[in-house]
């Protein structure tokens, strides 16, 4: 006699990405619970990043973050309008600084369009000054898609579209492991305050940066097949006043990070930053002392930054799944032909552009899960 488990769906995370997969599921008809050892939502990565709505640029072609960005832009920015979520679609100027930069430009622009990007502009610096008057550079590429959001906004929503759908949220309730049963569902056991045991037929892994963590805590996973955590930390630094830019403003990327870059809130107020840091361990405290290279960095593409005007503001984790100094890597969704365990997934590395990814992915892992 086969046991009906507890619950269906067991989604592990409240991060913008398990919400979007507990909706998905939930709109699908699936039992789902989502479980958070945080106090709330998305009060990791997905809270802890520059709000941006990403237009696909600087993936390689084909890979997965290409795919789900360009894709998952658009399903964002019709969700925003559908339920008028606050976003905006600001645009962007990545710039250079001088002739030897413009190649990379230009192979960026090269490599977007082979990501299904085509409205991207290359204009020049008289040009990118009539958009921006304050902003120095050699030449520019204009990306009208890229936009922000308030990603608060939007995970509320994600969730309370999921609870409509009958799906259940719990807080404070670490994972501790997974034990596969014999008749294909597993037991997880959970710690906090009283510590629970329950059963599910599915179960994903949408933790984040402790994903490689809680992979290896299910039981009969191949250890060969889970990456090694990573952190790289990215600091803010926020501008006090009035912005004097309308557009996000972007540096030309690095292998850790797309650089100090100019973002916008939904009030119109500028914040710089990530910049890089590699740790052994979580640390989001933001030194001082990092200011002077932020200074550096922003007066490149805007040499009236008054220093004074820039104060320490909050920093975020990366989760990477490469060392420093190497290329980032793709997203992984590993299913159960990279693991073995049937009906579970993990998501590893989701950094940037998880957020604007978030409903691609979502759909991905659905249909993984349901071939």
């Amino acid at each position: 006699m086969s046991i009906t488990p507890d619950f269906d769906c067991v989604v592990l995370g409240a991060g913008v990405v398990g919400l979007a997969i507990a909706r998905r599921f939930a709109l699908a008809g699936r039992d789902v619970l989502v479980v958070e050892q945080e106090s709330g939502i998305g009060t990791g990565v997905s809270s802890r990043n520059s709000e941006v709505i990403h237009a696909g640029i600087y993936y390689p072609p084909g890979s997965l973050k290409a795919i789900s960005c360009v894709a998952g832009r658009k399903q964002l920015y019709r969700y925003c309008r559908e339920r008028q979520l606050p976003h905006q679609q600001t645009g962007k100027l990545i710039v250079a600084h001088d002739t030897d930069e413009l190649a990379q430009l230009h192979q960026l622009h090269h490599q977007a369009v082979a990501n299904g990007v085509h409205d991207l502009r290359l204009i020049d610096g008289k040009q990118a000054r009539k958009l921006e008057s304050e902003l120095v550079c050699h030449s520019a590429l204009l990306s009208p898609s890229t936009g922000i959001i308030d990603s608060h906004a939007f995970m509320l929503s994600l969730q309370g579209d999921a609870e409509n759908h009958g799906a259940m949220l719990v807080f404070n309730t670490p994972f501790q492991q997974a034990i596969p049963q014999d008749n294909g569902t597993f037991t997880l056991e959970f710690g906090g305050a009283a510590g629970t045991q329950l059963s599910a037929r599915t179960v994903i892994n949408a933790t984040g940066l402790f994903a490689p963590e809680v992979a290896g805590r299910f039981q009969t996973m191949p250890p060969e097949t889970i990456p090694i955590q990573r952190y790289c930390k990215g600091s803010y630094f926020a501008l006090s006043g009035k912005s004097p830019f309308r557009h996000l403003i972007y540096p030309l990327p690095n292998h850790s990070g797309l650089g100090i870059h100019l973002t916008l809130d939904m009030g119109g107020q500028a914040r710089f930053g990530p910049d890089t840091e590699w740790l052994p361990h979580l640390d989001y405290d933001v030194d001082e002392q990092r200011k002077p290279a932020f200074v550096q960095a922003i007066q490149q593409y805007w040499p009236a930054l008054q220093p004074d005007r820039l104060s320490a503001s909050y920093s975020g984790i990366r989760p990477k799944i490469t060392e420093a100094g190497q290329p980032p890597a793709d997203f992984i969704i590993a299913g159960p032909e990279t693991h073995g365990l049937h009906n579970v997934v993990h998501l590893y590395g989701i950094e940037s552009p998880g957020l604007t990814a978030s409903l691609y992915l979502a759909d991905t892992v659905y249909q993984q899960l349901n071939v």
